[in-house]
């Protein structure tokens, strides 16, 4: 598998038959070096409704012929978008559901979730999947909670945390996410979009590295990292 930052939260996890598109956001995305014009998706998973995470997901979904997995309000906002119900799975925190390409199950989060027009966007959450032998933790936007240890259960291959601070967990609470999934490998998201959420990533990698045994995976972005 191959897992791509696209700057912000959004991410592309490419198995060797599925495209998975995490949160996108790339048209009005500083960071990003792609449009939305010019992403393939099989899968789209959106964590919560915020802009800054589902901004491009009808237009990516409706070109692409995409099956989306959201809250179960975010869906119903998308099928006003335009997209088709057919290709829309609502579930819930604590759900789980089985796709072509692997186990998706919806986590806790906590954070808040309206969409960019103002309606109620629903629970946020992350999502533990279960990919090729596998197991990827993308928390979303949150903060540290204990339930963290839960996740970890079971073992996390991959986890991908934000370090961006104000709306988000920052730094520090994040190395103690990493502590508590117990993930082998971390990246690092929604950090350095704007000036409020700069980072430091390499200072935080060399942290990640001194006081915990996961491997710290910083991207650029547009960059790539094999899983």
């Amino acid at each position: 598998m191959k897992l791509t930052w696209y700057g912000h939260s959004t991410f592309l996890l490419e198995t060797e038959s599925h495209a998975v598109l995490i949160d996108p956001f790339l048209d009005d995305n500083p960071a990003s070096p792609v449009k939305a014009a010019d992403v393939a998706a099989d899968y789209i998973l959106l964590t919560h409704g915020h802009f800054d995470h589902v901004a491009d997901a009808a237009a990516i979904a409706q070109r692409t012929e995409a099956t989306v997995i959201a809250n179960f309000e975010i869906g119903q906002w998308l099928a006003k978008q335009g997209v088709s119900e057919a290709k829309i799975i609502g579930m819930n925190t604590g759900g789980a559901v089985a796709t072509k390409f692997g186990r998706v199950k919806m986590t806790l989060a906590h954070h808040s979730s309206s969409l960019p027009d103002g309606s109620y966007g629903g629970s946020p959450g992350g999502y533990l999947l279960e990919v090729d032998g596998q197991r990827i933790y993308v928390s979303g936007d949150t903060c540290l909670f204990l339930d963290m240890k839960l996740i970890g259960v079971g073992g996390v291959d991959v986890a991908v945390l934000p370090i961006g601070d104000l709306f988000t967990m920052g730094p520090a609470d994040s190395l103690e996410a990493v502590k508590m999934v117990g993930a082998k490998r971390v990246v690092p998201c929604h950090f350095n979009t704007w000036p409020p959420i700069e980072q430091d990533a390499s200072s935080w990698a060399e942290t990640v590295r001194q006081q915990t045994a996961a491997e710290p995976l910083v991207l650029e972005p547009g960059g790539s990292v094999e899983l």
